[in-house]
Order: C-alpha cells, then structure tokens, then sequence
C-alpha cells in the first residue's frame, strides 16, 4: 500500500482524533485510492501511532462509508457510491440549513468577517485551480455557522457525511461550476448580517443544492457504464 512519504504526524495528545483525520483526508484527496488495500502495519508506519486508534479510525470511515471490509478481513477504501453521496447531500444540505437558520442571531461581527474572509480564501484558491485549498476554504466559512449554533447533534452527523461530499466536491471546485460558489457564500453572508435567519438559511439550501447536477451526472455516467459492460443486459 503506497503511503504519504512524511511520518510521525500525529501528536500523543491527538492520536484518535488525529489519526482518524489523516486517514480520511488521504481518501477524500485521492492519495489513498479508490480498492486501494488498507494495511495496519503501514499506516502505523505512516502516523507514527500504535494500532489502536488505527483501527478505531478505520472503524469511523467503515461507518462514513469511505472503507469497507471484505468477509477476508481485508480492508479496502470504499469506490464513490454516488447512491450514498446523494443521501448524504440531502442530509448534509439539510442540517447545513438548520444551523444557519439557528446561528444567525448569535453571530458576531467577528464570526460574520470570519466568513468573508474565508470566502475570500475560497475565490482566490479557485482562481488558482488549488483544490485543497478550496476545500479547506468551504470548510472554515460554513465552520463559523456550525460553531455559532453549538447544536451538537448536527455536528456529529456532518462529520460523519461530509467527507463522503468532499469527494464530489473535489470534481465540482475544480471545474468552472464551483465558481458559482464564491456568489451564493456572499449572498449568504449578507443575509446573516442582516439578522435575516430565513433567508440565510434558504441561501444556504441553494448553495448545497448545487451538487445535485454533478451527482446526476456521476449517477448517468455509473449506470451508462454498468450497461456498456460485457455481459450487461
């Protein structure tokens, strides 16, 4: 199993948490590929952490969808599963909309230039064609409305799903059709600043939405495959 070269990154204090999260970033990122076999020994090598919380963050992508583990025990980073991403979507999009509806009138000044400033961030990395980055981008300006609402139960879930859109979203920043992105985050911000938690949050259903297109696309592409395959009815 090919690793990242870099060893020993997971500080003791961290070491599930940690662990768990390099693991998922190297899937959703494409370094751990998609059938690729994941191996105790090596990613142990890899972290720098013993085979505990190895196995508990494999345990947490096996729920999330990113792994799966063959009746051999073998375990293998999961294909997308566009059937999954889709629930996951309208999960995500969901609570995305419920904790902006409830963050808005807790938001400061300082949390609402946290987005701008992430959106910021955002444009420049897809100019720059910087997909991480990007990502990372998203990820910090819809943070502010996630930790302004304090719901913990939302939290929970959109960590468990979220990185199963991340994948996606890998294919929409990385094309022109992202762009759209940077205009529909501005809109939202205007909205919170302007105490307007219903129109926030219906801003945010419109930018989550924007995934449908492409999972339809990769829903048609999948089954256009499936039926060209030798042996297909």
């Amino acid at each position: 199993m090919p690793v990242p070269e870099s060893r020993g990154l997971v500080s003791r204090s961290l070491l599930r948490e940690e662990a768990y999260r390099a693991i998922r970033d190297a899937i959703v990122d494409g370094t751990l590929a998609p059938g690729e076999r994941l191996q105790d020994v090596a990613l142990v090598a890899w972290l720098g952490v013993s085979r505990t919380p190895v196995r508990e963050a494999l345990a947490r992508l096996e729920q999330a969808g990113l792994v799966r583990t063959t009746p051999g025990r073998h375990t293998l980073v999961s294909p997308l599963d566009v059937r999954a991403a889709r629930d996951a979507q309208s999960v995500t999009a969901a609570l995305h909309e419920l904790v902006v509806r409830q963050a808005v009138p807790h938001l400061s000044t300082v949390e609402l230039d946290a987005m701008r400033e992430a959106n910021d961030r955002f444009a420049r990395a897809l100019r720059a064609q910087d997909v991480p980055a990007a990502i990372a981008a998203d990820d910090a300006f819809h943070g502010v409305a996630v930790t302004a609402a304090a719901n913990t139960a939302a939290r929970t879930v959109l960590e468990q799903f979220t990185p199963v859109l991340r994948r996606v979203e890998r294919l929409r920043f990385s094309s022109l059709s992202g762009r759209a992105s940077v205009a529909q985050h501005a809109r939202i911000v205007e909205r919170c600043a302007a105490g307007d938690a219903e129109g926030a949050a219906a801003a945010t259903r419109e930018n989550w939405q924007t995934l449908v297109p492409l999972l339809d696309r990769l829903h048609d592409e999948s089954t256009a495959g499936h039926e060209d395959a030798p042996g297909t009815p």
